[in-house]
């Protein structure tokens, strides 16, 4: 479990990241989330790696030919 900080850092991360998605597209926010919480299980711990990670999440994949 994360600390009180740690969840409202990645709270307010997922509601910045997340902030032009309805609320109801929970998929989409729960998807985010689970970045998120890899992003922090691979020691990135800083807002903006965060918030990289997060947007990342929202972008299609980028297919190679």
């Amino acid at each position: 479990m994360f600390d009180a900080e740690m969840t409202a850092l990645l709270r307010a991360v997922l509601d910045e990241v997340c902030e032009n998605i309805p609320v109801s597209e929970t998929g989409a926010r729960a998807y985010v989330a689970s970045k998120l919480l890899d992003a922090v299980a691979h020691g990135q711990f800083s807002t903006d790696a965060l918030k990289a990670a997060g947007r990342e999440a929202l972008n299609p994949p980028t297919v190679w030919r």
